[in-house]
């Protein structure tokens, strides 16, 4: 029934499975991946014809998690799967980007990759094995795809590559989290998290990678001889007489349009010469319309790399290497935690940094269960940031790929949660866009965390590098524009501090890159960070020492962990009215840790000064402050410490006599008591009349202390001489027996009457 065809291959100590044939035999193209017990399963398909109109290439990547992939139900109301979560909309980016720029140019059939996540055996992390099976599938669909690609992923800990580790074993026991897709001649794609390592490490990194993703493509060609289908016919027209006549049209029009500096000068003037060639093919059908309009960017495309790598000038007239003018302010906005304005030429980004307590952590339901997470990056694009009318609203795609860049540049520089409890979140607004606006989101954000008082380790900065390349020519250039990035062939994000590179990102428009670019990229990055950190360090050099004012504060305290029980009380009774009564929040965890936290620093004392009361253990001869909560005829109960209570005798609450507890205390009152004994039971016994219930202060005692019993010596045996009685098997007389009334006459043990009281009875 099944046309199954396997291969498998030994990589990384786990056995790596690509198989087609048997699930999905109606896509054009599909594949079960196996790595360990993680299964993966991708399908591609593709329309046959282009839809009328189309003037792009409609690829569609879908990453989805299946929980019962790892035995969980989805959290939720519904309980199912749903709309795309923050992973698996990056996964998704994470395929897309290699493989795109592998299809022929003016191939615009509509593609859909499908991956879903079908076993996660806790070890073997399904995103690179989903970017192996959409290789896989496209590579064997027919389609005009220019792969295989190969996938993997690097650690690097004790000086050591690593393939393959668990991600996030991968950054908390290591120095770096490293994905790369390549071809068996180039990178395609690099991804990373880092510790502050060095160009030469990463660079190290990146070509152990691709030795690796030699391997994986190897194995897919293996499969695509058992079970390729045919190759599409894609036509491929010759428009180059076409071109030149544009060329011949506009072509000094884009020259001087290129030659103005200014952005929104300069799309104007573009703008004309593009209305020029559409006025010229008017004419024309709607095709010949579309291809001329293809053309002419072609063609502006031809003008800025030719002038960049023949003369070395840039649209902007700047140098290869040099950065554009930069702007930093801190602190702008009067009612954030921090605040940080970073303009970098017409990149622009507000960033704020919010500073919130535990319950405000970000929760993530994914495969592996429940996870939270105290840091968030939020990255919001508006259209008005690059001047035009658009979608305004959830973030897209590009907004979640471009927060988690800057997230993972910043995350290495925090602090450790214990120095500092807090949950933070960074929000970055693009106000202006031209060029690399997740960049200054890293530098905007390092200074709004810095502003906020977040003690990170040191301050991070971001450039984005670019490339020209013709044949054996080419030309990196630093902080690229807009334009730029839109008509080279790279874009090449590094970010990290004045020790190392905290993360890594590269995407690239040709079939890939050498080792010899990507090093001359690395090292001119190097540079242009260094002045992007000095710049920034003009607005602020170090973290403010002191949090705003408008910022909660958090006090941790650690207690015994019997103790804790103590503290929350029965259904969290005692814990509630700390909260209450106090105004602060109260987080404690099983280690005993507790935090807590108000914006008003008398509720975090209330609230720590009654938890410390609760686990206290009372001192004999301590004077306390504490409440009356209960009257009895004897004496009050007084609440000392916390979830302690002690007795005020009614003969300890004055030096003189008190006929009732009530004349002197009620219910509620604020006393000073101290703690007089405590017995081997734990009941307290406590005085008032030697404390001062005004200051507070121990009173001496005037009160004679009571005389000393006399000694009533030998009493004897009360009863008298039991005598012989016998056996109490005797004959003792019937139940019925008659013995006498019990009246007053009837005299106790001692000889005494009834009606006699003992001696501390009869005042």
């Amino acid at each position: 029934m099944f046309d199954t065809k396997t291969v498998s291959m030994e990589w990384g100590g786990k056995t790596l499975t690509l198989e087609t044939g048997r699930i999905a035999r109606q896509a054009d193209g599909a594949v079960l991946a196996t790595y360990g017990e993680t299964v993966v399963l991708c399908a591609v398909t593709a329309a046959k014809s282009v839809k009328e109109g189309q003037d792009f290439f409609p690829l569609t990547v879908h990453y989805q998690e299946k929980f019962f992939a790892s035995g969980r139900i989805p959290g939720g109301f519904f309980k199912r799967e749903r709309g795309a979560t923050e992973k698996e909309t990056l996964v998704s980016r994470l395929i897309d980007r290699p493989v795109r720029p592998l299809f022929p140019e003016g191939f615009y059939n509509e593609i859909n990759v499908i991956a879903q996540v079908l076993s996660f055996d806790g070890e073997c992390e399904p995103d690179v094995l989903a970017m192996i099976a959409a290789s896989a599938a496209l590579t064997i669909s027919g389609v005009p795809f220019m792969g295989p690609i190969g996938a993997c992923r690097v650690g690097y800990k004790d000086g050591e590559y690593l393939l393959n580790p668990k991600q996030d074993v991968a950054i908390s026991e290591g120095e770096l989290d490293l994905i790369v897709a390549a071809t068996g001649n180039a990178v395609m794609m690099v991804e990373s998290e880092a510790k502050e390592l060095s160009e030469e490490v990463m660079l190290g990194a990146v070509l152990f990678a691709h030795d690796e993703c030699k391997k994986v493509c190897n194995l897919i060609i293996d499969l695509a001889e058992k079970a390729a289908k045919e190759p599409w016919d894609v036509a491929v027209s010759d428009n180059s007489a076409m071109k030149a006549e544009i060329k011949q049209l506009i072509g000094d029009d884009v020259a001087k349009a290129y030659a103005t500096t200014d952005k929104s000068a300069r799309r104007e003037a573009l703008e004309v010469a593009r209305q020029k060639v559409k006025d010229h093919y008017a004419d024309q059908d709607g095709q010949t319309v579309m291809t001329a309009i293809k053309l002419t960017k072609k063609v502006e495309a031809d003008v800025v790399r030719g002038a960049i790598l023949k003369n070395g000038t840039r649209i902007d007239g700047r140098k290869v290497d040099q950065v554009r003018p930069i702007e930093a302010t801190v602190g702008f906005l009067p009612r954030t935690h921090g605040s940080a304005l970073f303009t970098r030429g017409e990149t622009q980004s507000i960033c704020t940094t919010t500073l919130g307590t535990k319950d405000a952590e970000q929760m993530i339901d994914g495969l592996e269960g429940l996870s939270y997470s105290s840091f968030m990056l939020h990255y919001n694009f508006p259209p008005y940031s690059v001047g035009e009318v658009g979608r305004f609203g959830a973030p897209s795609r590009r907004d979640t790929g471009h927060g988690k860049l800057a997230w993972r540049a910043l995350q290495a520089v925090l602090p450790k949660k214990e120095d500092f409890p807090y949950t933070i979140r960074v929000v970055s607004d693009i106000t202006e866009s031209n060029g690399s606006s997740s960049m200054a989101t890293v530098c905007g954000g390092s200074l709004a965390m810095m502003d906020a008082g977040v003690p990170i380790t040191r301050p991070v900065s971001g450039i984005a590098m670019g490339l020209i390349l013709e044949g054996d020519e080419f030309t990196v250039l630093s902080d690229i524009l807009g334009d730029e990035d839109h008509l080279g062939d790279m874009d090449f994000k590094v970010a990290g501090t004045s020790e190392g590179i905290t993360t890594m990102q590269m995407d690239i428009k040709v079939a890939g890159i050498t080792r010899e670019i990507f090093e001359a990229a690395l090292n001119q990055a190097k540079g242009g960070r260094a002045h992007i950190l000095g710049e920034m360090t003009k607005a602020l050099g170090t973290a403010r020492t002191e949090l705003s004012a408008h910022a909660p504060r958090i006090e941790t305290i650690t207690i015994d962990k019997s103790k804790i029980r103590d503290v929350i009380g029965t259904g969290g009774k005692v814990i509630r009215e700390i909260v209450a009564e106090t105004g602060a929040k109260v987080d404690i965890d099983d280690e005993g840790i507790i935090k807590i936290s108000s914006s008003d620093l008398s509720q975090i004392e209330a609230a720590k000064k009654w938890i410390l009361g609760i686990v206290e253990e009372a001192e004999v001869g301590k004077i306390y402050d504490g409440k009356v909560v209960n009257i009895v005829d004897f004496g009050a109960f007084v609440n000392f410490m916390g979830g302690k209570d002690g007795l005020v005798h009614v003969s300890e609450m004055k030096n003189e006599r008190v006929e009732k507890p009530t004349d002197v205390v009620s219910e509620g009152m604020a006393v000073k008591v101290k703690v007089l004994e405590i017995d081997q039971r734990g009941k307290v016994r406590l005085s008032m009349r030697v404390v001062d219930q005004e200051t507070g202060e121990e009173l001496e005692d005037t009160r004679p202390p009571r005389e000393p019993r006399p000694d009533r010596g030998d009493r004897g045996d009360r009863r008298g001489p039991r005598g012989d009685r016998g056996g109490r098997g005797g004959d003792r007389g019937g139940r019925d027996r008659d013995r006498g009334p019990r009246g007053e006459g009837r005299r106790d043990r001692d000889g005494e009457g009834a009606g006699s009281l003992p001696d501390f009875l009869k005042d």
